[in-house]
């Protein structure tokens, strides 16, 4: 008999804005009794319910229970930033560009993007909560715009189109006088990830079993099956798969191999008629930096949330899977000197919303889905783009569930192994201090 026993998962710390500007949510049961399945989903985020919704594609009427530990669109799923980037966005790279299989990425991001609008078409999510609007590197330095430019003509080389902003086009976007140029593409799909997430679980509901506040505590082999336990409950099937990101390791999985991140992110007020009128620029943008070190920004309107804006910065390796205090401290002090330097015409407004968001990364920018034993997959280790490489390996992780081979299974299953990291605590002090030197020398970007 083998098991696998998750450790308690932690709970990050502040509230998921992007869920509370929302308001309530629907809510659904905690698991509270035994039941069999066909399959169950361990996971509620942009992969697990992408997962979900591959197998009511591939398998119609079959059992599915889907297993969430906290609420949907709370966890890391409604703490990101909202970007679905179709075009290569590699975080290690100093202008985004990969390593070699660009247009096979590009193929598969615009698969993923497919997905997800034909589910926001087919689960009637508002269009607001999937906007393609594209998306701008915004670049404060010289070597910015240097790295804008590479990426540029790496564009090129791959075919895809961008357009180049200048100084006052993008005070005209922005309202802000601090980008001194900037790189458009028009690919991206802003989220409003919290709402895009609860449209999935809204229309997911009718075809599977979802239970909320039922963390998978361990699975136990029983023959051909797997067992779930719960606090409340189990669910026993033949096939699960688990759509827990870095919580991979919690089951014992690429143990030592996965870096655990956390990005810092706050939400100003509603702005109110007076605040608009000072900040100027159009309703609904999103910047990131042109180096991926840097800050990201982003306007946010009408259905998304009232009218707001969310600056992104800071990033604290944590192989504990739990931020601190003092991360959070600190990251909230940065970014109010970074969203003064931007909007000097609303300095010194304090943030409605400060908080944490869990992202996990390897070493060779590897993904794991994959079958890990007979009936169990992972759709899991998104490399910090959670919203597009989670759709993909959810999709994929249902597939192989299935018997289903298809260009995102191949892509994934021929990606060599994590790597493994050094050991704890040099992997914290070393990346730490890696990571503070690169934010220093990035300076206003």
């Amino acid at each position: 008999m083998t098991t696998y026993r998750a450790r308690q998962l932690p709970v990050h710390r502040g509230v998921a804005a992007w869920s509370a500007i929302l308001g309530p949510g629907a809510e659904y049961p905690a698991l509270s009794d035994q039941r069999t399945a066909d399959f169950v989903v361990i996971g509620g985020g942009f992969a697990g319910l992408s997962a979900a919704r591959r197998l009511t594609q591939l398998q119609p009427g079959a059992r599915v229970v889907l297993l969430e530990a906290g609420r949907i669109a709370e966890g890391a799923s409604g703490r990101n930033s909202g970007f679905m980037i179709d075009l290569p966005h590699e975080l290690t790279s100093a202008d985004y560009a990969g390593s070699g299989n660009d247009r096979t990425m590009i193929a598969l991001n615009r698969q993923a993007i497919a997905f997800a609008a034909e589910a926001s078409q087919a689960y009637d999510i508002p269009p607001g909560w999937f906007d393609r609007a594209g998306k701008v590197n915004g670049a404060v330095s010289t070597e910015a715009r240097d790295h804008n430019l590479s990426y540029a003509a790496h564009l090129d080389s791959l075919g895809e189109t961008y357009e180049h902003l200048d100084a006052q086009a993008m005070e005209e976007l922005t309202g802000s006088r601090h980008y001194h140029s900037g790189l458009y593409t028009p690919g991206t799909v802003l989220l409003q990830p919290a709402g895009y997430i609860r449209g999935l679980a809204t229309g997911l509901s009718s075809q599977i079993a979802l239970h909320e506040r039922s963390p998978a505590l361990g699975l136990t082999r029983i023959g051909s099956d797997w067992r779930v336990d719960t606090p409340g409950g189990s669910v026993t099937a033949p096939r699960v798969i688990l759509a827990t990101n870095g919580h991979l390791e919690s089951f014992g999985f690429a143990k030592g191999r996965l870096m655990h991140v956390f990005l810092y992110a706050s939400m100003t007020p509603n702005l109110d008629d007076a605040a608009l009128l000072r900040l100027g620029g159009a309703p609904g943008w999103g910047i990131t930096p042109s180096d991926p070190m840097g800050t990201t920004v982003r306007r946010i309107h009408g259905a998304q949330g009232g009218n707001r804006i969310v600056t992104r910065t800071c990033a604290t390796l944590r192989s504990g899977m739990q931020s601190t205090a003092r991360d959070l401290t600190r990251a909230t002090a940065l970014q109010r000197e970074k969203f003064d330097r931007r909007f000097p015409q609303l300095a010194g407004m304090a943030p409605e919303y400060e908080w944490a968001g869990h992202l996990c990364l390897t070493l060779n920018g590897v993904s794991v889905m994959q079958c890990l034993d007979d009936g169990l997959f992972s759709a899991c280790v998104q490399n910090g783009l959670g919203t597009t490489r989670g759709t993909l390996t959810g999709i994929g992780a249902a597939e192989l569930a299935c018997g289903v081979t298809s260009d995102i299974t191949r892509h994934f299953t021929a990606e060599a192994a994590p790597r493994r990291l050094p050991p704890r605590p040099l992997r914290d002090i070393g990346a730490n201090a890696v990571i503070r030197w690169k934010e220093h020398r990035i300076g206003d970007e």
